[in-house]
């Protein structure tokens, strides 16, 4: 075998590997199973007209990611005099409500008060994150509360500027979420009931949500605090490693990614890096390729067949994971600017943009490429703005968006 045909065939399997994250099974955690903005459903093609199923009015503005089951849809509100959280339930068929749990939450803050982080459901239990820290267990059929936790009581710490915006981390049996530090950065609930874990000392947190990964053999968490990324042990919330990157300022919003064996990191003042891990399971602190252009301020990357894509306010990125993260596109017109939710399917991207247009991208298009871009979410009064900060739910063909006057509920057509 020739070593060009070697290479080839390496570069083949890494692109296969690329292509394959765990199952779906619903959209039911920050950018669905696995943190990676992957789903199955995405379509390879969409009809120029999208199909509208119901569409239902939100009492207030609100930034939190939209989750959902193949029957549930559940995501975050406020009232509209901003002293009380609220997060619904509503039938996935139909739109109409099945439970609403309410929480006191008075206070100011940037980009209105109401809570940033996507609901997890998990186990038959939703776990929801207000912006001021509650976290509350409650039963997804009925809305019954199980527990409610105080981040700031654990830690004795200030609400961030913005407000806690990472979904509690769920896995093994524990609920893990960032708590403000110092003296509990870090903290890990029992999911039945609540109870204290483990807390460990640290900084303030970042404003994006941790990730669970095998990284150098080792399963960890990973995520960033305000100054720096990291890796904990999930047992113990021992820490791992700790990288702090070379530009400061970073407001640490995108969620890392997993590449294969690798992980990808991508911020505001930084750019996109891809990094190796040493078998001890920390992280090799220079970086095994860096895309400096591509520098996103509040939307997270994904991966699709082999290629990273990146939303930047300087247009959209497809970057090749295995030739040094080299741009293969860029998009540049409006919106391609604005801030968009990515997710990658197996051969396709699903954008959706700040004022509300999809669009429908190549996994890796061809220079000179133009999408075609389609009417989402247009204003429900002629004097009225759309802004979808949060990230829609995909479950089949059903595409669950929520702006801030409202939600809908697209058919994608097939």
């Amino acid at each position: 075998m020739t070593r060009s045909l070697t290479a080839l065939l390496a570069l083949a399997a890494a692109r296969c590997a690329l292509a394959a994250p765990p199952p779906q099974a619903g959209w039911t955690d920050w950018r669905g199973s696995g943190r990676l903005g992957f789903s199955p459903d995405v379509p390879t093609t969409l009809t120029s007209q999208l199909r509208v199923v119901w569409r239902r009015r939100c009492l207030s503005q609100g930034v939190g990611g939209v989750s959902a089951t193949a029957t549930r849809v559940i995501f975050s509100d406020k009232t509209a005099d901003h002293l009380r959280d609220v997060w619904v339930c509503l039938d996935a068929a139909t739109g109409k409500p099945i439970w609403r749990l309410e929480h006191p939450a008075p206070g100011k803050m940037d980009y209105t008060n109401s809570p940033r982080a996507a609901p997890v459901l998990a186990e038959g239990v939703a776990y929801l994150l207000g912006a001021y820290g509650d976290i509350h267990a409650v039963r997804l059929d009925t809305g019954k509360r199980l527990w409610r936790v105080s981040l700031r009581a654990l830690s004795g710490a200030a609400t961030p500027t913005w407000g806690f915006c990472g979904a509690p981390l769920v896995a093994d049996g524990l609920v893990v979420a960032q708590a403000g530090g110092p003296a509990a950065s870090l903290v890990a609930l029992k999911a039945e009931t609540g109870a204290l874990v483990w807390k460990i000392s640290g900084d303030s947190p970042g404003y994006g949500n941790l990730i669970l990964a095998t990284l150098g053999g080792h399963r960890q968490v990973v995520g960033h605090d305000k100054t720096s990324l990291g890796g904990w042990d999930l047992r113990t919330g021992k820490r791992l490693w700790r990288l702090v990157p070379p530009e400061t300022g970073d407001f640490n919003v995108p969620t890392p990614l997993p590449v294969g064996a690798r992980l990808l990191v991508a911020t505001e003042n930084n750019g996109t890096r891809l990094y190796r891990f040493a078998v001890d399971g920390t992280i090799v602190p220079t970086p095994e390729a860096v895309c400096a252009d591509a520098r996103p301020g509040t939307a997270s990357p994904v991966a699709c067949a082999g290629y990273i894509w990146v939303s930047t306010d300087m247009g959209l990125f497809c970057l090749d994971a295995e030739r040094d993260l080299h741009v293969v596109w860029r998009g540049e017109e409006p919106p391609l600017q604005e801030h968009a939710s990515l997710i990658a399917g197996k051969t396709t991207v699903l954008a959706t943009f700040l004022g509300g247009r999809m669009a429908l991208l190549p996994g890796r298009p061809e220079q000179g490429y133009k999408p075609q871009l389609l009417q989402g979410l247009a204003p429900t009064d002629p004097n009225g703005d759309v802004a979808v900060w949060s990230h829609p739910a995909l479950v089949g063909n059903r595409l669950y968006m929520r702006s801030n006057l409202e939600i809908v509920c697209f058919s994608l057509g097939r």
